[in-house]
């Protein structure tokens, strides 16, 4: 059944409503609005309206892409001087990954803003995750070109780099190897792990790792593993000894 013209009109408007919405929900601005649409436009709904100028969102997907490695890595380089590039490489992966950016989307409602074509819909992509991820990517590529790449590490500051901040991605990091580093480089000494409890029956055990250096204890951590503990220790125990150096 075709829409008449005052229901098309009326599909229009809650369109356009949605995306002030939008923008007021993540306190930024679009001057120009259409490409924050074109951000948020699928392949599928410019298939089914050829007969207005739409753009769908690859162009700004793979400018996007680009963006966000390059702040994701500056933002890591800066944070993490004790990292070798392999490290770093791991991390950025980690974070700009499909599973990552899909959370990042989510987190935002952007599922709610796609345009789509009715086939599209109707077989659930607006919670396809390739799609949600692409979204992503492409918004990221809309607020370079509108803002410019200052407003981009702004908007990563408050949905991004916080979740880096409080460990989301710690699976993929190497404390331990960065302690050590540290402790060569300042040449202070010798560190040793310990596991002080191991907690639970055999099949659910949580272990707590301390970590020392020279005797003293710099940290102390909790894990599923041994290994897990340890790492949780050592994490521990760079922000200690970082903290002690900026002082």
């Amino acid at each position: 059944m075709r829409k008449n013209g005052k229901e098309k009109e009326s599909s229009s408007r809650a369109k356009e409503n949605q995306f002030k919405d939008f923008q007021q929900n993540i306190g930024i601005h679009f001057d120009n609005e259409k490409l924050l649409k074109q951000a948020f436009t699928h392949s599928s709904y410019v298939n089914e309206h050829r007969r207005k100028p739409y753009e769908d969102n690859e162009r700004l997907e793979f400018l996007g892409d680009a963006v966000l490695e390059l702040t994701v890595s500056q933002f890591l380089y800066k944070k993490y001087p004790m990292m070798s590039e392999g490290e770093l490489t791991k991390l950025r992966a980690a974070i700009v990954c499909e599973p990552s950016l899909v959370s990042f989307a989510n987190e935002l409602s952007f599922g709610k803003y796609i345009l789509l074509g009715k086939g599209e819909e109707m077989t659930g992509g607006r919670e396809r995750p390739a799609l949600l991820a692409d979204v992503f990517e492409a918004f990221i590529g809309a607020l370079y070109l509108e803002k410019g790449i200052g407003t981009v590490i702004e908007f990563l500051e408050k949905v991004v780099f916080p979740k880096v901040n409080a460990g989301a991605f710690s699976h993929v990091m190497d404390f331990k190897s960065q302690l050590q580093e540290l402790i060569q480089r300042d040449g202070t000494g010798v560190i040793e792990y310990r596991v002080l409890q191991e907690i639970g029956p055999a099949h659910n055990k949580e272990f707590v790792s301390r970590v020392s250096l020279n005797g003293e204890e710099l940290g102390t951590g909790t894990g599923k593993s041994k290994k897990e503990a340890e790492q949780h220790a050592a994490q521990m125990a760079l922000g200690i000894l970082k903290g002690k150096t900026t002082m």
